[in-house]
């Protein structure tokens, strides 16, 4: 491992402690460097706070004159809520900047590189690139789609089950993976499931760890069936927004707004328009969607290309029963060569549970 790995890594680190706290900014860290020592550390904690690069030239203070910086992230040239950090790191008197990835944000996009460079300052790109990109799947998507990164989570049994044939479905897995989902939860901008969720479990869809944030809580209910006294109603927990289609009914949806609920009405006919819900979302600045439904509901997402990453917790246990519902039912895809593939995946055991993490190849990609 070089200094520059070793240096970029700290940086890394120190960014990913920012989970969930960034939004709709990236997550950024760094590293200053002056005669081989750390003489400042930073990251990226809130939108409209100060950026990484400067909680990391506040530590260094004189200190940072002449020195090296590691940014995860290329320092930004705009002026936005905070002033442009290239600018910040030109007038610390920093002689070299190492950059794990080019921000993929059209204002800056090269820029603050271009500033840097012109003022004199080395500046190495690529660092541990793709760990930075990795890292920031979320903002990277959403800055230039304007559209939600969507994770699809399931729990199932070794044999794709997600409950018993009676319905029975508490618990498939252990505690341990239960709480890696409120992780996921807590990380996320929204949660979406659909009512018939909601009339079965009666869930929260709330982060239950400590420090968690909630997310936003999306039902998808093309009737307006959900219950009025359901805990996603009345909880005053977070806000729940529910999305329907052209024939819900309009007096129930007056009777959930003055609930409190936000209720959006799709171009469906019959069915909430599942395209139609993610085009909102993003206009809407939510910037990532976890989807916790059921079989129906994964198949739709996964059918219309709107899934960006999957995230399935396998119980080492067997069911069986043909009539047990799985976590991807619809009416599938005819033909092998059709199925949705996943790349780039990995493995993690969670307890007595393992977690798949992948991320479906786009067709025409």
């Amino acid at each position: 491992m070089s200094n520059h790995e070793f240096y970029m890594d700290l940086a890394l680190t120190n960014a990913k402690t920012m989970k969930g706290q960034t939004d709709p900014n990236p997550l950024v860290g760094s590293v200053i460097v002056n005669d081989n020592r750390i003489v400042g550390i930073g990251a990226h904690l809130k939108a409209g706070e100060p950026h990484a690069e400067i909680h990391a030239l506040r530590m260094a203070g004189e200190a940072a004159r002449g020195g090296t910086i590691y940014v995860t992230l290329e320092p930004c040239s705009h002026h936005g809520r905070t002033g442009p950090c290239a600018l910040a790191i030109i007038e610390a008197g920093l002689k070299k900047v190492v950059i794990a990835t080019l921000d993929p944000n059209p204002i800056v996009a090269g820029n603050g590189v271009k500033m840097l460079e012109e003022a004199g300052i080395e500046v190495l790109v690529g660092i541990r690139e793709e760990e930075s990109r990795k890292m920031n799947e979320v903002f990277n998507k959403f800055i230039v789609t304007q559209q939600p990164f969507v994770i699809l989570k399931a729990a199932s049994t070794l044999d794709g089950k997600i409950a018993s044939h009676t319905l029975d479905s508490k618990w498939i897995t252990s505690e341990d993976a239960r709480r890696d989902v409120h992780v996921l939860r807590s990380e996320n901008r929204a949660i979406l499931v659909g009512v018939g969720t909601v009339i079965a479990d009666d869930p929260e869809l709330t982060s239950r760890i400590p420090n968690g944030r909630h997310p936003l809580r999306i039902v998808l209910d093309s009737k307006l069936r959900i219950p009025l006294d359901a805990k996603v109603v009345t909880d005053n927990l977070a806000d729940t927004w529910i999305f329907t289609s052209k024939q819900h009914d309009p007096e129930k949806r007056a009777r959930l707004e003055a609930l409190g609920i936000t209720v959006i009405e799709t171009s469906g006919e019959q069915r909430t328009d599942i395209p139609d819900v993610v085009r909102i979302l993003g206009e809407r600045s939510i910037s990532s969607l976890f989807i916790e439904g059921g079989g129906t509901i994964n198949a739709a997402f996964l059918e219309n290309g709107l899934v960006d990453k999957v995230v399935l917790y396998f119980a080492p246990k067997l069911i069986g029963g043909k009539d047990a519902p799985t976590f991807l039912e619809g009416s599938g895809f005819e033909l092998m060569k059709q199925a949705v593939e996943l790349e780039d995946g990995e493995f993690l055991k969670i307890g007595k549970d393992f977690r798949f993490t992948g991320y479906p190849v786009k067709r025409g990609v």
